[in-house]
């Protein structure tokens, strides 16, 4: 089966996202793989392609297979040359690693590629460039004119898939909007995902909104009220869900395919201390295949050669087995 080309930003172009971009594509090109195309602003792209993949030359996308000893890459004018200052987080970063993916998208729509991985994003740096932004999955829902409350971030790493009901927000505003429903949507979006993944009959965790999914109303009537009643509705529907339970407890059993937390540390903090910085995230219920690396910028190392691209070969790898398996399913 022909490996699928994956569209890869090169992320926040003052961190270490074009570093790291550069680096698995000349190491896919060695060692065979995936055919890679790189989204991003020419300048930077040839900048790090100098410093870390002296052995290739650069070949802009024409819609060819790349030469051998090439890297392709898709030229978006996003960033000044006076804004590209490696390890200085800017607005203009931010708002050029939106336009990459903006332009990712228009690439896979138009049929040039399957699936696409993103490299580091600046949080603050996309707001301070006016663009409201709490992680890709609301970005793509946006972009996908999807409402936001539909697409959700599985994070995937050391043996765990974890679903998030809520990402980067205010603990308690993540609290606050947490509803039956909406924890019922995350867990029917994390088993479409399962499935495509190939897992048919997926099992899935459902972790409490507090200590021991509040202890039968000692700590609280959340549990009582969100997550029971959501949980009895799926398994109602047909869907394998246990739960709730405390997320300590939960983590501990075994056989599940997935786990469904309530909000960020919860499933980020599991995730974060097995997998370390190679972990991967999914943006699922979109429809698109949509993965990026699982750790931040780096901008104290930005443009100094050191970082590694690891965590961004683990998300090609992730979204290059969703692709070949869709790609099964219609043959």
């Amino acid at each position: 089966m022909t490996p699928p080309t994956i569209a890869l930003t090169i992320g926040d172009p003052n961190g270490i996202g074009p570093e790291i971009a550069v680096k698995a594509a000349a190491r896919l090109a060695r060692e065979g793989g995936a055919a890679v195309v790189l989204i991003g602003d020419e300048f930077v792209v040839r900048s790090y392609a100098e410093s870390s993949a002296k052995d290739f030359s650069i070949q802009k996308f024409d819609g060819s297979t790349a030469r051998a000893g090439a890297l392709q890459f898709l030229a978006v004018d996003a960033l000044s040359r006076e804004d590209f200052r490696p390890g200085t987080p800017l607005a203009a970063g931010g708002r050029a690693t939106v336009d990459y993916v903006a332009a990712a998208m228009r690439f896979v729509s138009e049929g040039h590629a399957a699936a696409i991985v993103a490299c580091p994003h600046s949080e603050t740096n996309v707001n301070a460039a006016g663009i409201p932004f709490s992680g890709y999955p609301g970005l793509l829902a946006r972009l996908m004119k999807v409402p936001e409350d539909e697409v959700f971030l599985m994070l995937v790493g050391g043996g765990l898939r974890i679903v998030h009901v809520t990402l980067h927000e205010r603990l308690h505003a993540a609290l606050a909007r947490i509803t039956p429903d909406l924890v019922e949507r995350a867990t029917r979006t994390a088993e479409a995902a399962l499935q495509r993944l190939q897992i048919k009959r997926p099992r899935i965790g459902l972790f409490g909104i507090n200590p021991h999914a509040g202890e039968g109303g000692l700590f609280g009537d959340d549990d009582d009220r969100i997550t029971v009643p959501a949980a009895r509705r799926l398994r109602e529907s047909g869907l394998d869900v246990e739960g709730p339970l405390g997320a300590d407890l939960m983590l501990g059993k075994q056989g599940f395919d997935a786990f469904v937390a309530m909000y960020h540390d919860q499933g980020h903090i599991a995730v974060k201390l097995l997998a370390g910085r190679n972990s991967a995230a999914l943006s699922i219920g979109t429809g698109l295949l949509f993965s990026s690396v699982g750790h931040g910028s780096a901008f104290d190392i930005a443009g100094r050669g050191v970082a590694e691209p690891d965590a961004v070969l683990r998300s090609i790898q992730l979204v290059c087995g969703a692709s070949r398996l869709d790609e099964a399913a219609t043959s």
